[in-house]
């Protein structure tokens, strides 16, 4: 399995990597419930539209387009967004249970390349039996009405700023690429930007919910897939059927504290990475505790920092930016440390390809140069679902002791990467709360101990938020747990999925 499959198939959520847009900052919506008894005038005609569906080009999978107004708050104005949807019917035998929705994360993961690569051919054939299995591009993404902001060669520089800066001049190239990358998107996609909430993502899903023909929605979110699911439940109570919310999010939590908190995650999981790297007799960093070998790989960026090394594209040798982004992509799923090791062997010697690799496919670089929107989006819902983590550069220094204690290898980067929001061209419309979800059916929250990119505590804490969460941990590394490998957890959350039975609250795997 290549690494963009690795990291794609496991629930994407992007972490405050490198320079890139400090994800999963994403935190609660301000809202309130939204759950009329009959939908509005203004809505009517987008709940009763018709899907053509057609050929994807997928053999087993049909795709439509369902539109969606621009701007919820005026249905009426005429200006519509266009939504990609695609599904591969309930295979049988057995009843069906209508349609399964999932999510791999993001913000701005395509859920059309996931449906069509993993969930629709890879989940349980039980699964699979008796649901129709559909996904979504949420606006802003991908296929759907997407965000832009770059062309290639500007995200290329983009992603090879010093994330570390040790002087002024360095701090304001930093500073420079976030308002460029800002203005870019403004200049690009001005009329959606406002318009990318993952509240307006959930009004979408309840409105396909609707045009599919489901009174409930059925639904599986991974990462900020949790997020975007937990706010529906939110929204419509009601309206919920079986919500499975995988690798968690706490929508309490300011932005400050959740790129914090995804900074100490990013240690977990290295020094899980480390321990087990350590043991082999193929370890690049050598011997020793997570300590000894975490101070080595720091030694290691410090020295790319100051000299990078080829990695056979001139224009993109291996600096500390790009290198610490392919070692936080590779910490997703453990069983992409062999390649990790085999990367940093590689990147010691000389050569910086293979890191480099890791991190094109966690930017979903392409061989042309071109990249997927991904990155675009992930700013664009990050920034207006709450303000920003920092105000300015002197905000960074005064949290940047509290980042490095929570990850001494990561710490510096991650604090300087949340900075983006500061000078995002629209004002956040969103703040963190609890959701609590009011009359909403069981919802399984799915929490794995070591997940680098969603702490565990993040899912104890939403599963204690929703007024009828129960929560289901995996004991293990890695990023989520269903469909990963663990019996236990696949057993749980299939029988809820197909019989209705939430497992007990606490289950532990």
């Amino acid at each position: 399995m290549d690494t963009r499959s690795v990291l794609r198939t496991t629930g994407t959520v992007i972490a405050a990597a490198g320079l890139l847009l400090s994800g999963c900052t994403s935190g609660g919506p301000k809202v309130a419930s939204a759950e009329p008894s009959a939908v509005s005038a203004g809505l009517s005609p987008y709940y009763e539209q018709k899907l053509s569906w057609r050929d994807c080009g997928v053999p087993g999978f049909q795709c439509a387009t369902l539109k969606a107004p621009l701007d919820y708050a005026n249905p009426g104005s005429g200006q519509d967004l266009d939504l990609a949807v695609a599904r591969k019917a309930a295979t049988g035998p057995g009843k069906r249970l209508g349609s399964l929705l999932v999510n791999p994360g993001g913000p701005g993961g395509s859920g059309i390349g996931y449906l069509q690569a993993y969930a629709g051919i890879g989940y349980p054939a039980a699964v699979r039996a008796r649901y129709d299995m559909v996904s979504f591009d949420p606006r802003g993404v991908s296929r759907s009405t997407p965000v832009e902001c770059l062309t290639g060669p500007q995200m290329d520089r983009f992603t090879q700023v010093d994330q570390t800066p040790d002087d002024q001049t360095e701090r304001t190239r930093l500073v420079t690429a976030f308002k460029e990358f800002a203005a870019g998107c403004e200049e690009r996609s001005r009329r959606v930007l406002p318009h990318v909430s993952t509240v307006d993502a959930a009004r979408d899903m309840d409105m396909l919910r609707a045009v599919l023909g489901d009174a409930k929605l059925n639904y599986v979110g991974a990462s900020y897939g949790t997020l975007l699911g937990a706010t529906y439940a939110d929204l419509f109570p009601k309206r919920v059927g079986r919500l499975v919310l995988d690798g968690a999010m706490d929508p309490s939590r300011p932005a400050l504290e959740l790129n914090r908190d995804q900074t100490e995650g990013f240690e977990t999981a290295f020094r899980s990475f480390a321990t087990n790297c350590a043991k082999q007799s193929d370890c690049p960093l050598g011997q020793g505790d997570p300590d000894a070998v975490a101070q080595r790989l720091k030694e290691f960026f410090r020295k790319l920092d100051a000299q990078p090394v080829p990695s056979g594209d001139p224009a993109r040798p291996l600096g500390e930016t790009l290198a610490t982004t392919g070692v936080i992509a590779a910490l997703y799923d453990e069983s992409a440390w062999p390649q990790l090791r085999e990367a940093l062997k590689e990147a010691m010697n000389g050569d910086g390809a293979p890191l480099l690799a890791l991190a094109d496919g966690y930017y979903e670089r392409e061989a042309d140069g071109s990249y997927a929107n991904l990155m675009y989006a992930n700013a664009a819902v990050n920034c207006l679902d709450q303000p920003a983590a920092f105000a300015g550069p002197e905000a960074v220094d005064a949290a940047l002791p509290s980042f490095e204690k929570a990850s001494p290898v990561f710490g510096a980067g991650l604090a300087w990467a949340s900075l983006n929001c500061a000078y995002w061209p629209v004002k956040a419309t969103g703040t963190a709360k609890p959701l609590a979800a009011k009359g909403a059916a069981p919802i399984v929250v799915v929490g794995t101990t070591r997940d680098p990119a969603t702490p565990y505590k993040w899912a104890q804490a939403l599963a204690d938020q929703l007024d009828s969460g129960t929560l289901l941990t995996y004991d293990g590394d890695g990023h989520t747990a269903y469909g990963r490998g663990s019996a236990c957890v696949d057993t749980a959350v299939n029988r809820y999925l197909l019989e209705g039975r939430a497992p007990s609250n606490g289950t532990r795997c």
